[in-house]
């Protein structure tokens, strides 16, 4: 029989709705979160530590034998929040992108999760190198043999989160050339060790990302998640755990930019009249809604196949990666438009939203690559 596919948030979800929405809301207004992304360190640690200590968050998504919690909709119901907020700190990376495959590792590795539970420990992935597109199996960056386990040496580049991290997941080739699909191994570095070099700047969205440096990087035998060169499967998990968390923390933020646009068009007058008594606004503000639902849909299918079967996992992710691209385009150009000017000045959240949306409509994969692997997999 199959699992059952859980489609309301039940009691303790919407608690845990509640008491976000209630923290985020008194430490993230609009000007709290620009000081805190234009200042250093770009996040807040005092915010990440009230999320573990006083809401429990940071256990969501680790697996239970590590001492995590939760389901795929706790999963969408922490993302939708953090969008809503447009949160700056790091949940997405550590929490959903990372810390599931902790659970691969040896001690070592698994023994982080603890530290993430705790707010102590915060992942990045190091993924990013030049000329890396879509095929996962192309990563070059080599990591040499050696009897404490391995040195790195390299460049990785648009670490996002870097900057915030303690820990790195890097996959390395360990054996083979780029390209081939066997040979990558994941290696869990910390930022400080020797040979360890970041060069941080702001993003589009003015979150933090960093080019890495590994210059003679050490990592002990102890580094190791998941087989050694077997773990391209880990980077495909990954990227669908991304671009889930991704979708969720979308429908938040899109909801965000429908409910400013219809509140600015209840009050913006033209030609003696409020702008949204014009049918053809009106049309086009359904439009935004509609296309909003669709992402949330898209988003909780990809959040509850995460742990199921790889190829459901692949489809629904792939489905929602689309899905969202559409909706970050769709609802963030019409929510500029219909503000006017005022849609892209920092004075309003619009245009801060609006460039979250062109971020997250352009990360973990290409729309291309998300069409022909969901057609493969329809196939």
């Amino acid at each position: 029989m199959g699992r059952v596919m859980q489609f309301e948030a039940g009691e303790e979800q919407q608690q845990l709705r509640s008491g976000l929405d209630r923290l985020l809301a008194q430490a993230n207004d609009l000007a709290a979160r620009t000081a805190t992304v234009r200042g250093e360190p770009g996040w807040r640690p005092g915010l990440w530590q009230r999320l573990a200590q006083e809401l429990g968050v940071l256990g969501v998504g680790l697996p239970e034998a590590l001492g995590g919690f939760g389901s795929g909709i706790d999963q969408l119901v922490v993302m939708e929040a953090a969008g809503r907020a447009l949160l700056p700190e790091p949940l997405a990376e550590t929490l959903f992108q990372c810390a599931p495959l902790l659970g691969h590792g040896g001690a070592a590795a698994q023994a982080l999760a603890a530290g993430v539970i705790a707010g102590d420990v915060r992942l990045a992935m190091a993924l990013g190198e030049a000329g890396l597109r879509d095929d996962l199996a192309a990563i070059a960056m080599p990591a040499r043999r050696n009897a404490d386990g391995w040195t790195l040496t390299g460049e990785k580049q648009v670490v996002v989160a870097a900057p915030w991290a303690t820990h790195l997941l890097v996959p390395v080739r360990t054996s083979g050339a780029a390209g081939d699909a066997d040979g990558l191994s994941l290696l869990v570095v910390p930022v400080d060790a020797t040979g360890l070099t970041l060069h941080e700047y702001r993003m589009l969205d003015e979150r933090r990302a960093a080019d890495v440096t590994f210059a003679g990087v050490p990592a002990g035998a102890d580094a190791l998640i998941g087989p050694e060169g077997g773990a391209l499967p880990l980077l495909e998990e990954w990227r669908d755990r991304a671009v889930a968390a991704a979708c969720a923390e979308a429908s938040g933020l899109l909801e965000r930019l429908v409910d400013d646009t219809v509140a600015y068009a209840r009050q913006r007058e033209q030609f003696g009249q409020k702008i949204g008594s014009f049918q053809a606004l009106q049309h086009r503000m359904v439009d935004m809604h509609l296309q909003l639902e669709l992402v949330r849909s898209a988003a909780l299918l990809a959040c509850q196949s995460l742990d199921g079967d790889s190829a459901a996992r692949a489809r629904a992710a792939s489905a929602a990666r689309i899905t969202t691209a559409q909706a970050c385009r769709f609802i963030g150009q019409n929510a500029v438009q219909l503000h006017g000017g005022m849609g892209m000045t920092d004075e309003l959240a619009i245009g801060h939203y609006f460039k979250r949306a062109t971020v997250i409509e352009r990360s973990f994969g290409s729309e291309n690559f998300h069409l022909a692997r969901r057609g493969r997999l329809d196939g």
